[in-house]
């Protein structure tokens, strides 16, 4: 046994102290905040439509528990917008921040939250991925990556208000649900290569993340995606990372696969659905079920093809040549391939992603 393998890493677990999952339930989040810290006054993060949409409801559950408030509007996870957001929530006095919205506003509430160390509370509009409940946030800079922040004191869902968004979004979330199969793999190689620390019980708590939808896709083929077990997966598989103390169990190479696409071709398709289709090809280079991940990822109306999501044969290609060296201190199966264009020409065939 190496000095690493003997010497276990030490980490803070900062888990959510209460998730709430209901449905038509999003005038009870003043009590919820109330109940969380007793909560005086929460400067509130979201996007401009979400707001639009549930302003009345939520200011109303405020005031019935006299919690003053002060609204922020997220636009792009731009720093520069990162750090107006950070600044004008200074000046709130609040002692709690929310993020309300898709992964954006969550995002900014994390960060603003974790620079200046107040809680903050998760309340996704969205389940397009599992950032809702994990301390990690994209970050837009020349090279995207993940940044580990705060974890949500709270998460509180209103199933109703996921299940209104476009489904497109419910099945992007599956996309990134699947991706832990290939991230728990990658992660046991890292372990077997580098001594890494490897946690059982958060690996196998995002294996059941993902199982739990590829077991039940032919179900939601013919009845519709099931809202709240796909939210309920979501945030385990941010509670597993919480408990991992990195996303290790939730990103593996389909994410550096992921974030290289966020470099070449910006906006072009959704985080959960770039990470499905790394996910089928990583597979095949794991020697994992790939042909099960492609039936999976139709089942639940996710793309399987670049030509769904409107991206270029060579973005793959390229995507998949520059992924390992967005993040080189990562250990994945991309460090075991020497990834040359051929090769990710001829692996993106042979899975029909292009």
């Amino acid at each position: 046994m190496t000095k690493n393998q003997d010497r276990m890493q030490s980490h803070t677990m900062e888990l959510p102290r209460q998730i709430v999952v209901g449905e038509k339930n999003i005038s009870e989040f003043g009590d919820f905040l109330y109940n969380l810290t007793k909560s005086k006054k929460v400067s509130l993060i979201s996007g401009i439509h979400v707001k639009k949409i549930l302003k009345e409801k939520i200011e109303k559950s405020l005031k019935s528990k006299k919690i003053q408030f002060v609204w922020h509007l997220s636009k792009d996870n731009q720093i520069a917008n990162l750090n107006k957001i950070e600044k004008d929530v200074k000046k709130d006095h609040s002692d709690i921040v929310a993020g309300i919205g898709g992964g954006r506003s969550v995002d900014t509430a994390k960060m603003v939250s974790f620079n200046l160390d107040i809680p903050f509370v998760s309340v996704p509009t969205a389940a397009s991925h599992d950032g809702m409940a994990s301390p990690f946030v994209s970050v837009k800079t020349d090279k995207p990556h993940s940044i580990v922040a705060s974890a949500p004191l709270g998460v509180f869902v209103d199933i109703d208000i996921i299940k209104k968004a476009p489904t497109r979004l419910l099945s992007s979330g599956c996309g990134d649900l699947i991706a832990n199969i290939i991230a728990v793999k990658d992660w046991q190689l890292g372990h077997e290569k580098t001594g890494e620390y490897y946690g059982r019980y958060s690996a196998n708590l995002a294996l059941m993340s993902a199982n739990i939808v590829m077991e039940n896709s032919s179900k939601y083929a013919k009845k519709g995606l099931d809202a709240r077990v796909i939210v309920e997966a979501l945030i385990s598989a941010g509670v597993a990372s919480c408990i991992a103390g990195s996303s290790r169990p939730c990103s593996g190479a389909e994410h550096l696969f992921s974030h290289a696409l966020d470099k070449i071709a910006p906006g072009k398709g959704l985080h959960g659905e770039k990470c499905g289709l790394g996910s089928i090809m990583i597979a095949k280079l794991q020697g994992q079920d790939w042909k099960k991940i492609v039936k999976t990822l139709k089942d639940l109306g996710a793309p399987t093809t670049a030509k769904q999501i409107g991206l270029k044969n060579e973005q793959i290609i390229d995507a998949l040549v520059i992924a390992q060296e967005l993040r080189p201190e990562r250990y994945t199966i991309l460090k075991e391939i020497e990834m040359t264009e051929n090769k990710a020409m001829n692996l993106a065939k042979s899975t029909k992603v292009i």
